[in-house]
């Protein structure tokens, strides 16, 4: 999001929430983020794509939806309203070609009319054949499709392919052909979305939503690009609320907007000029100037990303919806695993809830039960890696979800024997502040040290700055 969207945004919420009745701004965050992502999406070079993507991303969620219907719940009229609310709009976008570029919601020239009304047609047609599909095969079919999808758009060999494959349709050269092409905006959200909805359904844990609401809580403008990764049941009850706005909110939303702005545009981009990339490393001449690179890299990060936080929980806040925290003080914990409940907390708790604890009750169904210290080792591994390649499939995001996994499977070995020990310092509150000062500087760079391997493109590189950090 750029300071232009948010601004447009905070004035069309106020404007909407102060004037509009719960039933009618329900609907309209629900059109608002339909034409929200459509804006959001960054321009992108192959022709189209920065159309058809956000344009994919509804039926996916539409798809979504229809695999995670409660047991008989049955198409309603509201439903089919806002399907054909979706179809229309959609539309009505592809018509701003025949506009001049400053007036056009989208990136780009969207494609002609008459095929966009087509697919559409079609999408209808396969949306309705899939409604159709036993709910357990449409809930499979849907997660292989979606974590396919994701696949491709991670790895850089197959988003190459890819890229190639839409160019020669698009009729340019192939031999441009890049992954970073395929920038599909908010679609690792989206993937989180799908999954944890697919997943509560089958184990009955998910509510009964109408289309509408879905499509809200899955592409809900504040949170499409960079979180936080809300629940459905939570952001239910707060879009079928909608409390009016009050002045605590309005303050409190305020602040947090204000707040997110001067992390993200003044002190997160300041950073940026200063933070740990390939050019910088290679101009940089001694390891005290490294060091320098790779606390702004720490630092820029941390802002960038928990300003976004506070500008899509400041947004939410005038909506009407309390988007969960995401950040807490993570650099100032005492330890890796105290630093993870504070890092990211939604993406930490989605990862524990559909990898780590699926997989520990797995294993402990096996005949024979790994030790509960094997059990710690693979199920910290799996869930760091996943995290890693959740932000792309490289080797440097594997050896920094490695870094993270031993880090936090050490931890728990010595936090395990040297538990009476930490007891025994609360007699000594001098010297268990000085513990907890040491754990706070260990743990700081013990991550910084790993965003090494997370800033730099391969591991050649990489290597070569972590070495370099230590030549005085």
């Amino acid at each position: 999001m750029s300071l232009t969207h948010i601004l447009v945004f905070a004035v069309l919420i106020l404007l909407t929430t102060i004037t509009l009745p719960v039933r009618w701004r329900q609907w309209a965050l629900f059109v608002g983020s339909v034409l929200a992502i459509y804006w959001l999406q960054p321009a992108l070079t192959i022709r189209r794509l920065d159309f058809l993507f956000p344009t994919a991303t509804l039926a996916l969620v539409v798809a979504g939806w229809l695999a995670t219907r409660a047991p008989g719940q049955a198409v309603t009229r509201a439903d089919r309203l806002a399907a054909l609310l979706i179809a229309a709009l959609v539309l009505v976008l592809s018509f701003g070609r025949y506009l001049v570029p400053a007036y056009r919601l989208t990136p780009s020239a969207p494609p002609p009319v008459l095929p966009v009304a087509l697919g559409l047609a079609g999408a209808g047609v396969v949306l309705l054949a899939l409604s159709r599909v036993r709910d357990n095969w449409l809930r499979l079919a849907l997660t292989v499709g979606v974590l396919a999808l994701f696949a491709v758009l991670k790895t850089e060999a197959l988003g190459t392919a890819a890229s190639r494959l839409l160019r020669s349709w698009q009729g340019q050269t192939t031999q441009l052909a890049r992954a970073d092409e395929l920038s599909w905006l908010g679609f690792s959200y989206v993937v989180f979305r799908l999954l944890h909805t697919l997943r509560d359904r089958q184990t009955g844990q998910l509510p009964a939503l109408t289309l509408r609401e879905y499509i809200t809580y899955a592409i809900f403008f504040p949170a499409f690009t960079a979180g936080p990764i809300d629940r459905a049941e939570r952001f239910l009850n707060d879009l079928r609320a909608l409390p009016p706005l009050d002045a605590t909110r309005f303050v409190h939303g305020g602040m947090r907007l204000a707040v997110g702005i001067g992390k993200k545009f003044v002190i997160a981009d300041s950073l940026a000029l200063l933070a740990l990339n390939v050019t910088n490393a290679q101009q940089a001449q001694s390891a005290a100037g490294l060091w320098v690179l790779l606390y702004a890299y720490a630092f820029q990060l941390y802002f960038d990303f928990s300003g976004y936080t506070d500008i899509a929980i400041g947004l939410g806040q005038w909506c009407g919806i309390r988007l969960p925290e995401n950040f807490s003080q993570p650099y100032l914990k005492r330890n890796i695993t105290v630093f993870w409940q504070s890092w990211h907390i939604t993406l930490s708790q989605w990862v524990r809830s559909y990898v780590f604890l699926p997989l520990s009750r797995t294993l402990l169904t096996r005949p024979r039960k790994p030790s509960p210290t094997v059990l710690a080792l693979i199920g910290q591994l799996a869930t760091m890696l996943a995290i890693g390649l959740w932000h792309g499939v490289t080797w440097g995001f594997v050896v920094w979800g490695l870094w993270h996994g031993v880090g936090l499977f050490v931890h728990k070995v010595y936090s395990d024997r040297t538990r009476p020990y930490y007891l025994r310092l609360r007699q000594h509150p001098r010297l268990g502040r000085a513990v907890e000062v040491a754990g706070i500087a260990l743990t700081f760079h013990f991550v910084v040290l790993g965003w090494v391997w997370f800033a730099l493109p391969d591991l050649a590189i990489s290597w070569d700055v972590f070495v370099r950090l230590w030549r005085w």
